[in-house]
């Protein structure tokens, strides 16, 4: 595990297939073979990309700090009950289905950042 063998044999097998997939010498019915007349698209269509407003934003931001200052009370007590299921190989989900009532989705990757780390990709 420590010389990342496992995680390097997948990316190679990975990029082996989609390579074999991309040039044809693996065939793949629909995706690179018998495609559909006219450009194998086979009647997708693009869909309209919708963004969010600033207003929308702001809206959303207001709403998280508003629930982050109404927990604020309990929300600590229920991050370091999942910190502790984390760290001593509890039932981590029971913990976090709590634990999702009064803290946000940051305060809770953050805990548990605390507990396990935080993935960093070797380039």
């Amino acid at each position: 595990m420590e010389t990342m063998y496992q995680r390097a044999k997948i990316q190679e097998e990975s990029l082996y297939y989609e390579t074999r997939k991309h040039d044809g010498s693996l065939p793949i019915i629909g995706v690179n073979t018998f495609l559909a007349e006219g450009g194998g698209e086979g009647g997708a269509r693009a869909a309209p990309l919708i963004r969010s407003t600033e207003e929308e934003k702001q809206d959303q931001v207001a709403a998280v700090q508003a629930f982050q200052a109404r927990n604020a009370a309990v929300a600590p007590a229920a991050l370091k009950q999942l910190q502790h299921a984390a760290a001593s190989g509890g039932n981590v989900f029971a913990a976090l289905m709590e634990t999702v009532k009064v803290c946000s989705l940051g305060q809770i990757s953050h805990a548990l950042y605390e507990v396990g780390g935080q993935y960093r990709r070797n380039m």
